[in-house]
């Protein structure tokens, strides 16, 4: 039972089935997005200008989510940006089917979504704890990890072969539908069977949460080196799309199986980290970002799309081994009365430079080529992660929770002073 000791209790299973519809859902509608939007405009950097839009609202509103997170019911809280994202995506599938769409429809629902999941991620991640408790929360982010790219190994290929038949309108509604499954699924939680640590009454702002961050260097390096290989690395909505169609000259078809293929890595990543809990500290995270930083710059020489698409399982099971390792060591670091909120800037690390880069990325490839772009991205994560390791060690902090008064009440002994 260790690698699939979650699925013990009952609210893990209703949840990962419920998932694993909807994931199939979000990487259907990534690759119809993407393919719809070179549909309407045949520009990268449209490409680059929407995925910021979709998600400049985690920069803003993710810490804002952290604290919703430590305060409200958050299954009654993931009820409500669930519906938000089911409504932009059947928003989206029916002007498409009815040839009404237009690219600031695209612009407005993506913003819509980011929305929603800017505030339904820290939930989400922090969630994870009352649904199988502390000690199985490695083993739960490992599964729910291979849930997802499972959902990406069999999304993006069926969208494919869907917009080839039908156009990407289908897509969307299909994951529209899969946000009404999770809805169904959080309305057969039961609250009584949830691990809620009682908390003592905190008015731990999320300044007070930047500063744990910043008095932790083992959390700190790790969102360092997060936040450049996720800026500039995790970009393959935009790397496989211009590679498929630009560089390659390959369809719809085609352009959908480059995401199924990398995320055969990626799933693989994910089944090996749920095997993998006591693996999790900061050197790991770094080293993990070297070794993907340098597979996608050797990815970029790729002289032919059999090659690109060899090079892309490599790249997702690293990728995913090092972004599980970095979630799961700065849930299980950190102390529960805040982790909503570290979780929060934690997600802000994870996309918040998403908004910034993706236009800069988008407008890379019109300019200088697909190639050179992902080579210098590529390089930019790489050089992040070797200077992050050579200025950061792991000073042996535990797994367990470090509390908020060890690492706070020194600076407020400070100010009274």
């Amino acid at each position: 039972m260790g690698t699939l000791r979650s699925f013990k209790h009952r609210n893990f299973r209703i949840l990962f089935s419920a998932n694993f519809i909807s994931n199939i859902g979000t990487w259907a509608q990534g690759v119809a997005q993407a393919w719809l939007i070179l549909e309407l405009t045949n520009s990268g950097s449209y490409l680059g200008v929407v995925t910021a839009l979709q998600f400049l609202p985690t920069l803003f509103f993710s810490i804002s989510g952290g604290k919703i997170a430590d305060k409200l019911n958050k299954r009654k809280v993931l009820m409500f940006t669930n519906l938000t994202g089911g409504l932009s995506a059947l928003s989206v599938g029916t002007l498409v089917l009815t040839e009404n769409i237009k690219i600031w429809h695209v612009m407005f629902f993506a913003f819509m979504l980011g929305m929603g999941n800017a505030i339904d991620a820290p939930v989400r991640q922090s969630f994870n704890v009352e649904v199988v408790g502390k000690d199985d929360l490695p083993n739960a982010v490992g599964l729910n990890s291979a849930n997802f790219n499972t959902g990406r190994l069999i999304g993006p290929g069926l969208s494919g072969l869907l917009i080839a038949a039908y156009g990407t309108g289908v897509s969307f509604i299909l994951n529209g539908i899969s946000y009404l499954i999770v809805i169904v699924a959080l309305l057969n939680i039961r609250e009584a069977d949830l691990f809620r640590e009682e908390r003592k009454s905190s008015s731990t702002k999320v300044r007070e949460a930047l500063r744990y961050v910043a008095a932790r260097p083992d959390i700190l390096s790790v969102m360092i080196t997060v936040f450049f290989a996720t800026s500039f690395g995790l970009n393959f909505n935009i790397f496989n799309t211009m590679m498929a169609t630009q560089v390659f000259d390959k369809s719809a078809a085609e352009y959908g199986a480059l995401g199924s293929i990398l995320a055969i890595g990626s799933l693989s990543g994910a089944i090996i980290s749920a095997r993998l809990e006591k693996k999790r500290g900061p050197r790991f995270v770094m080293i993990g970002s070297m070794i993907f930083s340098a597979l996608l710059v050797a990815g970029s020489f790729a002289p032919t799309y059999l090659i690109y698409a060899i090079f892309l399982p490599f790249i997702g099971c690293v990728a995913l081994l090092t972004f599980i390792g970095a979630n799961t060591m700065v849930q299980m670091r950190t102390d529960s009365q805040i982790r909503g909120r570290v979780m929060g800037i934690y997600l802000t690390v994870f996309l918040g430079g998403t908004p910034i880069v993706s236009p800069f990325i988008g407008w890379m490839t019109q300019v200088i080529g697909t190639r050179e772009t992902i080579g210098i991205c590529g390089s930019i994560s790489l050089l992040a992660a070797l200077v992050t390791y050579s200025q950061f060690h792991d000073k042996g902090a535990p797994p367990a929770s470090v509390a908020v008064a060890d690492v706070l009440e020194p600076a407020y002994e400070d100010k009274k002073d």
